[in-house]
């Protein structure tokens, strides 16, 4: 048998492992934080897209459209909510919120 044989110890695999699950420690809950906000980011880009075409519609038929109304002239391809979970309204002036459903 070879007294010189290369490769690891268990002591370093363990502080390895230990380096790894402090990083990983370190990682996740900033990783969740900053989930929240792209969604809350994510969101405000939504509003004003949907913005945008309830402007086009109304150019262009002259009246406020509803959601339904948006994803049936083509305008919006699949009406959803909001990444953060908000649903989007349409109010009778035409402004587009988030609203928490309830």
């Amino acid at each position: 048998m070879k007294k010189n044989e290369k490769g690891f110890t268990l002591i370093e695999m363990m502080i390895v492992m230990l380096i790894i699950s402090v990083i990983l420690m370190i990682t996740i809950p900033n990783v969740a934080k900053h989930n929240s906000n792209i969604n809350n980011k994510g969101c405000e880009a939504y509003v004003k897209m949907v913005q945008a075409q309830v402007q086009a519609y109304q150019m262009e038929n002259n009246k406020i459209p509803t959601l339904t109304e948006l994803q049936t002239a083509g305008y919006l391809k699949d009406v959803k909510g909001c990444p953060n979970g908000q649903e989007v309204k349409i109010d009778t002036d035409g402004n587009v919120t988030a609203v928490t459903n309830e």
